[in-house]
């Protein structure tokens, strides 16, 4: 299973575009997106959403299917979830509701989307807080709480923007378990800027850098990237630096 953006372009200005003639495919797995703030990250994952406005050209697909029509467009979403950076709290709903909620606006009837609330709460260690309030949640619970709303509709590609940012290490170290613990039955890309653990954690890394693809490959292929002096624990970091400074 592939997701794949074919020559997309996209700008929030006239005339000034994020990406352009832009083409990524996305392979299944873990995969990281890499890249400093203001690369272009939220806006591809948005599009590979589509949860932003249509791009000015190009088109995005899933094994194929194109979102063109409405009702290949709701096919497409209900098989692809997408956490922003920001999760917040619907006020008066209780978490469970809260999830249900968001599958229902997916597709699911109101019985089939409680239910699976129930699931996606479990699977993201949180179904003892399922009477809490989005409001009660530390940061990390609230994180947990976006995942759970994008897997609810039992999403088979997840994308999810900035997953770890403003966590503290042991909150990251938790996100961290909870993809491997999911990884057999979904497929995922996470943006981050953050490399710490990223060999233990992901399959293929994506380097993305104002608007344009600077890496594509294995992780071993980008960890041989690192300069040779580079210290063994900091590997990630030297390969992802050089690629960044070297197009810079």
């Amino acid at each position: 299973m592939t997701l794949e953006v074919d020559r997309c372009t996209f700008g929030y200005r006239r005339g000034v575009s994020v990406l352009r003639d832009f083409s990524v495919t996305f392979p299944p797995g873990r995969t990281v997106l890499l890249g400093p703030n203001g690369a272009g990250k939220s806006t591809l994952l948005g599009i590979a959403a589509t949860a932003i406005t249509t791009p000015e050209s190009g088109q995005v697909s899933l094994n194929g299917l194109i979102p063109r029509s409405s009702d290949a467009r709701k096919d497409y979403r209900r098989r692809v979830g997408w956490l922003p950076q920001q999760v917040k709290p619907i006020a008066g709903l209780k978490l469970r509701e809260q999830v249900a909620y968001a599958g229902w606006l997916k597709g699911l009837s109101r019985r089939a989307a409680w239910k699976a609330a129930r699931s996606a709460l479990a699977r993201v260690g949180l179904a003892e807080l399922a009477t809490r309030t989005g409001h009660q949640l530390s940061g990390g619970q609230l994180r947990r709480l976006g995942i759970a709303q994008t897997l609810v509709h039992g999403a088979e590609f997840v994308l999810l923007d900035e997953p770890t940012a403003g966590l503290d290490p042991q909150q990251r170290a938790v996100f961290r378990e909870l993809l491997t613990d999911l990884s057999p039955t979904t497929n995922f890309v996470v943006s981050t800027h953050q490399t710490e653990d990223l060999a233990e954690v992901f399959d293929t890394v994506v380097i993305l850098d104002r608007g344009t693809i600077r890496f594509q490959g294995t992780v071993p292929a980008f960890l041989a990237h690192a300069p040779a002096d580079t210290a063994p624990g900091r590997l990630a970091e030297g390969a992802y630096t050089g690629f960044i400074h070297r197009e810079a």
